[in-house]
């Protein structure tokens, strides 16, 4: 079995901030904590991905909003992969940190269920890692014809039925 690694996927202060906050909000910190915590018990890496969005957004490289929500801060050591795109893999250094880490098993959690965690899940599924999906612990915001709980149970109803395993937060074995 190969080495697993619990991945965070932008979960950063601008998601919180009103007038809306993600889905759920404080359930998924709550869940993340939750598997952030059993990861470190388990010594399995807990790797964070966090969005770098163009100079004036509230993602913005050294804005407020860019930083990694507190309730889920990294520790010292724990590696924080930036990114420009959806895609967790593209022109970022997450595929040569994880091979040189020796994982190959992929727990994924965070925000934004319908880009971020969705594009990641399916790029880490055809580079070849075993991918389990959190499926009560991503999350989005309603749009005008789905609410974000529908958006969610969507998106793990396809990416569970040909790119990861589904499993919930309490379930999740280190």
């Amino acid at each position: 079995m190969s080495k697993q690694a619990l991945l965070i996927i932008d979960v950063q202060n601008c998601m919180f901030d009103p007038p809306e906050p993600v889905y759920d909000a404080d359930q998924l910190l709550n869940r993340l904590q939750g598997l952030i915590a059993r990861a470190r018990a388990a010594q399995t890496p807990v790797i964070y991905v966090q969005h770098c969005g163009p100079e004036g957004a509230p993602h913005a490289p050294g804005a407020p909003g860019w930083q990694i929500h507190p309730a889920i801060t990294p520790q010292s050591g724990e590696l924080i992969v930036q990114k420009r795109m959806p895609d967790s893999f593209y022109e970022t250094t997450l595929k040569a940190e994880l091979d040189a880490r020796g994982i190959g098993q992929l727990i994924m959690a965070g925000i934004q269920t319908e880009y971020c965690v969705d594009t990641t899940c399916r790029r880490a599924a055809s580079e070849g890692y075993a991918v389990t999906l959190v499926q009560d612990a991503h999350s989005t915001w309603s749009k005008e014809d789905l609410t974000a709980a529908q958006i969610i149970a969507h998106h793990n109803w396809v990416l569970g039925d040909w790119f990861a395993k589904l499993v919930s937060a309490e379930d999740v074995q280190f």
